[in-house]
């Protein structure tokens, strides 16, 4: 049986809904997250994300030549999000030389642990957190002033069709992948939705 994106939501349901449903995002919505939560998500996020950055460049160098004008888009927005991410943490006057908390840190060292995994694994994982972002700003519903821009950001249609490209990339090369290495992309898929979960509680339980 051939591994595809569809299939790992279809097969763990309560893996995937654990790391895109969190009241982390649902008092977001609600207008009712504290600022001490808010600030250390958009923190650590931003680390995650310059780590993220150079984990999308080493799947690039992976990749076919047919998937590169849709990662190299990846790669140009992601240059932007940075840039937002320090406007967004200079507005409200954070410091973002803290270190990495220890979720951060395990995150990143999972994204650099897949430098030398099949582009399979590869493709997978990059679908599966870009996704993970998608779902968990798209689904609690529009959100309030000021979490709107962030929910938009990601959970906005350009970057629901970008999400599905890469779902489509991964599917092709996990169609033509060995069973090892189907079984890899499955165990990464589940890492990145603990992952997620993990992200979303660190932030969630950061002091007033």
């Amino acid at each position: 049986m051939v591994l595809t994106c569809e299939g790992l939501l279809s097969t763990y349901p309560e893996a995937w809904q654990a790391a895109t449903v969190h009241p982390f995002l649902t008092q977001c919505q609600q207008g009712t997250i504290r600022p001490a939560q808010f600030n250390t998500w958009l923190v650590q996020d931003y680390l995650f994300v310059t780590q993220f950055t150079r984990f999308v460049g080493r799947t690039l160098a992976a990749a076919p030549d047919e998937h590169l004008d849709i990662l190299l888009s990846g790669l140009n927005a992601l240059q932007d999000e940075l840039n937002w991410f320090r406007e967004k943490a200079a507005e409200r006057s954070l410091d973002l030389s803290t270190p990495r908390q220890m979720t951060c840190q395990i995150y990143c060292e999972f994204m650099g642990s897949l430098v030398n995994a099949p582009y399979a694994v590869q493709a997978t994982a990059l679908w599966a957190i870009e996704y993970a972002y998608n779902q968990g700003w798209q689904l609690p519903g529009p959100m309030p002033a000021p979490y709107t821009e962030f929910a938009d950001r990601w959970g906005n249609p350009g970057f629901t069709d970008y999400v599905k490209l890469l779902a489509n990339q991964a599917d092709t090369v996990l169609a033509i992948a060995p069973p090892g290495e189907q079984a890899a992309a499955e165990t990464a898929f589940l890492r990145v939705a603990a992952l997620e979960k993990d992200f979303w509680q660190m932030a969630y339980n950061a002091a007033v």
